[in-house]
């Protein structure tokens, strides 16, 4: 199949070698640097076992995905619609479009840019770039599609690709439990830079996160959005499944670029106001990010 993914990084990266290794025709999209080191050196997905290096097209022009038959897109949420804008007018009428992406609200967001279908996509993965073109795999992989005529067949073509990947009729429900997860864990992680194993040894990190947890079922239940039951185990079991993992968040600060708190505990503060909760937690933690970017942001500036 030709299967193009729109942003290079840990996530797309990290499908596309494994799609790449099951034979697919793989386009990667994404920034100059990791492209142009994959045309050096291949796409190299690095495991707790080995080291593997893929042979797939990649460029940084969106027109590159014009014949593609799946498409999975996986930019920030912060990118969705300028992404979403640059693929419009070059995607093929007839390709599935498939969204792997943090936040709640990112298929609809895109469908509306694209005036198509959009299949929202739960991601349960551990990755980190390692360096340009260059992935590293810390822990679990699946995926879980929501419910449509294709889902079926994609789950086959995932699964023969060594993709564990279920069909699911309340992905929306999915996509919500793993905010909160992100809401969690994420802004911790970056603010103290330290991953989710290491944070879980400090006294009160538990209660912190039961804390933060319980912000977001009101607001969930606020929307209407049943969450699990077990959402607070399933929650403090994060640190002991990806231990190792430093969040998203902390890997985009790492490297001086915005992240995607507006779509996670912002989402939740925003959501809070319309319904007039108290998140004050959510929000400190908000707040906390958005003056790193902001420092970030200033030495940079600083520098030119």
């Amino acid at each position: 199949m030709q299967i193009a993914i729109m942003g290079a990084g840990a996530v797309g990266c990290y499908y596309a070698a494994l799609l790449a290794r099951a034979g697919h025709a793989v386009t990667l999209i994404g920034r100059a640097n990791h492209i142009e080191a994959i045309h050096r050196e291949g796409l190299i997905l690095e495991t707790a076992s080995k080291r593997e290096t893929f042979e797939v097209s990649a460029s940084v022009d969106v027109s590159a995905l014009k014949d593609a038959e799946l498409v999975l897109f996986c930019v920030k949420a912060t990118d969705t619609e300028a992404a979403g804008a640059a693929m419009a007018p070059v995607l093929s009428d007839t390709a599935v479009v498939l969204s792997l992406q943090n936040g709640v609200d990112n298929a609809e967001r895109l469908a509306a840019l694209l005036g198509r279908v959009v299949m929202p996509v739960v991601v349960y993965t551990a990755v980190a770039m390692a360096g340009p073109g260059h992935v590293r795999h810390y822990g679990r992989g699946e995926l879980a599609l929501g419910a449509s005529p294709v889902s079926e067949s994609l789950a086959d073509l995932f699964e023969r690709a060594g993709i564990p990947t279920q069909v699911s009729g309340n992905v929306a429900g999915m996509l919500w439990e793993k905010l909160v997860i992100n809401c969690a864990w994420n802004a911790m992680s970056a603010i103290t830079r330290q991953p989710y194993g290491a944070l879980m040894a400090v006294e009160g990190t538990r209660a912190l996160v039961t804390m933060i947890v319980d912000e977001c079922r009101a607001v969930a239940r606020a929307c209407a959005v049943a969450l699990p039951d077990d959402i607070t185990a399933s929650t403090l079991a994060i640190a002991e499944t990806m231990a190792g993992q430093h969040s998203s968040t902390a890997q985009d600060l790492a490297r001086g670029r915005p992240g995607e708190i507006e779509h996670l505990n912002g989402f939740i503060v925003r959501q809070a106001q319309v319904h007039g909760i108290a998140t004050p937690i959510n929000h400190a933690l908000l707040v906390q990010i958005r003056a790193l970017e902001q420092r970030h942001a200033t030495s940079d500036m600083s520098s030119c």
